[in-house]
């Protein structure tokens, strides 16, 4: 094992205070109120929608005994409310995940990112990230900005990051970043057959009509956008093209590659958002098995910011995406270097 891959040790995991609890006594006003309803009359300083989830979550007891959310209210009820924390509140907390570290040393990990794993708590995500991952590699982490992540990729998306372990290095990788001088190249598996080699260069923004949705030429709060692409290898299937590309960023856009590339006619294969006059992602045909879009962070170059040294890593993409790959007749354990 490398000398800083070094397991969660339960023993440093500090022990939590038992949450609160607020106890109150209905008044004969309430009367026959439905559960939530009294209670938000009651504890007017929390939502009733976090009433509701309390209650869910059995932490009302009515007279010693757990609330039913059908219950409703009689006078003189005794309520005892154990106040959760919100989501939001737990959501930067130390969670063992089984995080595939390409490499590490006290300056910055290299993360080989699976797919269907979400890099930062937001909504609908608020446990079981790689943000809480690292917490629980490395504790310290928690004194740094966004953990020490200095980028993203999609939760469907596959591959390598870096994450800085130091104030030093997390500003050092900002700065490569914005200087572009940041090494990333992705493979993609596209509908349709792309030329040898292309550029996208379009704004992207939020698309109006869609709040999922990006969108290339503009949209709201529309920001400068660079692509490029090389074609490895292209397949017939059926009387369908799939194009085999490596792409590099120049900027570093949310879904900059996929609305790019099919904002010129190639969307990914098993992207569920952005299948410009393609089959649904899951169709009777083999390639539309995929149930993420085909797009692996294969390779990451940049300036060790404690030796100065540039530093390279490959990883070849999953298992998913290998099988597309192969169904297709494409060879993605191989180590190809499109743009040289």
């Amino acid at each position: 094992m490398h000398p800083f891959l070094t397991a969660f040790d339960d023993e440093d995991d500090v022990a939590l205070a038992a949450p609160p609890a607020i106890e109150v006594i209905a008044p004969a006003r309430l009367a026959g109120q439905r559960l939530d309803k009294a209670l938000a009359v009651l504890l007017p300083q929390y939502s009733r929608t976090r009433i509701q989830q309390w209650i869910e979550a059995g932490a009302v007891r009515i007279n010693g005994a757990v609330a039913s959310a059908r219950r409703t209210v009689l006078a003189g009820d005794r309520f005892e409310v154990t106040v959760l924390p919100a989501p939001q509140e737990m959501a930067l907390r130390p969670e063992p995940l089984p995080l595939n570290i390409v490499d590490a040393d006290e300056t910055l990990v290299i993360i080989d990112k699976p797919p269907g794993l979400v890099v930062h708590p937001a909504a609908g995500h608020w446990s079981g990230t790689l943000a809480n991952g690292l917490l629980a590699f490395d504790p310290s982490l928690a004194r740094l900005p966004r953990v020490g992540i200095v980028h993203r990729l999609d939760a469907g998306t596959s591959g390598l990051m870096v994450v800085a372990r130091t104030a030093a290095a997390q500003a050092d990788l900002v700065r490569q970043l914005q200087a572009r001088s940041v090494t990333r190249e992705y493979w993609a598996i596209v509908y349709g057959r792309a030329a040898p080699a292309g550029t996208v260069d379009a704004p992207i923004g939020r698309d109006p009509r869609h709040p999922l949705r990006f969108m290339a030429g503009g949209g709201r709060g529309a920001r400068e956008a660079r692509t490029h692409w090389r074609l490895i290898d292209v397949a017939q299937v059926d009387g369908q093209a799939f194009s085999w590309l490596a792409c590099r960023l120049e900027t570093g856009r949310t879904h900059q590659i996929r609305v790019h590339l099919e904002s010129v006619g190639l969307p990914l294969v098993g992207d569920p958002l952005y299948r410009r006059g393609r089959p649904p992602a899951r169709g009777g045909s083999p390639w539309t098995a995929m149930s993420r879009q085909a797009l692996h962070a294969c390779r990451l170059a940049l300036r060790h910011p404690q030796t100065g040294r540039t530093r390279a890593w490959f990883r070849a993409p999953p298992a998913d995406l290998q099988a597309l790959m192969t169904m297709l007749g494409f060879d993605g354990r191989r180590d190809v270097r499109a743009f040289e």
